[in-house]
């Protein structure tokens, strides 16, 4: 028996999340469907990051363990070839029995997009978020600072999370702008549900003018009766890397 580790790409725009749902498209469906028809054999996929829908990936991590003796370098063009366009395996290799893709990370990367002008794009529409209105970029870099540290995120997860432990540690929290593009990116040890989209919210409410960065210390820790800011849309938010 072996366990294989896939790391896979894709545009989560027409799936219904990362995780396998009735009646709807989800990556987990497309790879259960694509390496079970390889394998010709049941096959079940667990992931590092179980993404919402409409959240991208560049560099999400699965694994699934097979008796089929298929050579490696043969398992990632097999299996897109039963990929819809939208996702694709980017490469395999073999790791132990004991490695699990959630459990063994030790930092996950994320980014977010902005697209902050009056006019939208077409081109741009599923990878960012637009917001029209004029975002001060120097508050938002100082309040993504805010929440580098090891802190209880209760008040950044979304109803719906069975975790028990809301303690999580991010790493860095940077913000980037040029012209009409801004480009977050957040580093941590974990995330919890809607987590990252929840801090992208806040900041793009104090880069409205809306809170303060101490309104943001404050809701982190819970001193203030504000919430977090609104949900960002799914569609700024892309897993880039994971690192073990």
């Amino acid at each position: 028996m072996a366990k294989i580790m896939l790391t896979v790409q894709y545009d989560g725009t027409d799936h219904a999340g990362f995780q396998m749902q009735p009646n709807v498209p989800t990556v987990q469906g497309e790879l259960h469907r694509a390496l079970s028809t390889v394998l010709q054999e049941p096959v079940t996929v667990t992931a590092a990051s179980r993404t919402d829908a409409g959240v991208h990936a560049l560099g999400q991590v699965v694994t699934f363990t097979t008796e089929k003796p298929i050579p490696l370098s043969n398992i990632a063009p097999a299996v897109n070839d039963h990929l819809p366009v939208a996702v694709n395996v980017v490469s395999a290799q073999r790791v132990a029995e004991s490695f699990h893709p959630r459990y063994d990370a030790v930092e996950k990367l994320y980014s977010y997009r902005i697209l902050n002008r009056q006019l939208g794009s077409p081109f741009i529409s599923r990878y960012a978020w637009h917001i029209p209105d004029d975002l001060n970029i120097e508050p938002m870099k100082a309040a993504a600072l805010v929440f580098v540290g090891r802190y209880d995120f209760a008040r950044f997860c979304a109803a719906g999370s069975s975790v028990q432990d809301t303690v999580r540690e991010i790493y860095r929290f940077d913000i980037e702008g040029e012209d009409s593009a801004i480009q977050m990116y957040v580093a941590g040890d974990g995330f919890l549900y809607k987590m990252v989209r929840m801090m992208v919210g806040t900041i793009v409410q104090v880069g409205l003018g809306r809170l303060t960065v101490e309104q943001v210390e404050q809701i982190l820790v819970g001193t203030d009766d504000t919430k977090a800011g609104p949900v960002a849309p799914g569609c700024g938010l892309c897993l880039v890397r994971i690192d073990y």
